[in-house]
């Protein structure tokens, strides 16, 4: 190891020790770290991995103006009361023309901005299709090492893709409001599997009361005997009504998983699901290199003049990649 290499990993280390302690400037700016791409970022996550995993990961998601940010607002002071640590990922639509977060902290939960026990981050989502930014899981490690007891992950909005965090989070709560038509689009796109919480906020609007009764009709047309039933909450977020019912659900849950012997499933399940990302991303990122050659271009005119077929050069870029006969079928 030469004085260039030895000096960043004792760099590293004392950074590492800085966020263990809770030093809230390191955190923010290993998160920001994390979001340009620093190559220390790597060996930053790799010291700091073995401290984490103590944190309850909580995914809140919803449509655009559900009331997701008031919600883990009002959780946020009533877990602060109990005095748990809490950090907040809010993860925003990016800026296309600063590439920031469209909404940053300082519009967000002020009232928590001098609690040095409350960590908030928003994060932009740069074009990420599973409504996470591609740091989220990262930040949320930095956040677990730092101490922090609950950390609530609000995503972007809702749609088929949002299901991303359910590979993410220990508990899912699904945000509802009265009216908007929101149940509908969640039947349909698949997302009542992925949510372990369903909160009907506003709830003080018409229609409460109809959203609740379809919602409990598709649970029980869905779940089987012995699963876990998601609880149906009332909630408003303005007022704080629902909030401890909100929190009992995410506990309760916590408890059943425990109890049956999932937690550690899922938590096994979403590290498996993050490796294969991964190892998705390094090839794209191969492949596209690959691509941009003049073999490649030198190759597809075979393939379109019919001397050669799509599968045969699939299958020798994948030789190329990762060595071996590739998978592709012959």
């Amino acid at each position: 190891m030469n004085g260039a290499d030895q000096e960043m990993t004792e760099s590293i280390k004392e950074w590492a020790e800085a966020i263990r302690s809770g030093h809230r400037r390191s955190v923010a700016r290993a998160i920001t770290t994390l979001e340009g791409g620093d190559p220390r970022s790597e060996e930053l996550l790799k010291a700091l991995y073995p401290y984490t995993g103590k944190a309850f990961l909580v995914g809140v998601t919803g449509a655009p103006g559900a009331g997701k940010s008031t919600l883990v607002d009002s959780l946020t002071a009533h877990l602060r009361k109990q005095g748990l640590r809490v950090g907040v990922l809010a993860v925003d639509p990016t800026s296309p023309f600063t590439g920031g977060a469209l909404l940053g902290d300082r519009v967000r939960m002020g009232r928590h901005s001098l609690d040095v026990d409350v960590f908030i981050r928003s994060m932009g989502s740069r074009g990420s299709l599973g409504g996470l930014a591609g740091t989220t899981r990262q930040a949320a490690r930095v956040l677990d090492a730092a101490g922090y007891d609950v950390i609530f992950i609000e995503t972007v909005g809702v749609g088929q893709s949002e299901i991303d965090i359910m590979h993410m989070a220990d508990s899912v709560a699904l945000v509802l409001t009265p009216g908007s038509g929101d149940a509908v689009q969640v039947f349909k796109a698949g997302i009542m599997e992925t949510a372990d919480l369903f909160i009907v906020n506003k709830a003080d609007r018409d229609g409460t009361g109809k959203l609740i009764r379809d919602i409990k009709e598709m649970l029980h047309l869905a779940k089987k005997e012995g699963e876990w039933m998601p609880p149906v909450i009332q909630t408003e977020g303005k007022t704080g009504r629902g909030t401890e019912a909100f929190w009992t659900g995410l506990v309760q849950h916590r408890n059943f998983m425990q109890r049956e012997q999932l937690w550690a499933a899922r938590r096994r399940s979403h590290l498996r699901r993050e490796v294969e990302a991964m190892v998705e991303a390094e090839l794209h990122h191969l492949l596209l290199d690959r691509m941009e050659s003049p073999v490649f271009h030198r190759d597809l005119d075979q393939v379109q003049s019919r001397r050669s077929t799509p599968q045969q050069l699939a299958r020798e870029i994948l030789r190329e990649l990762i060595g071996g006969e590739g998978g592709m079928p012959k």
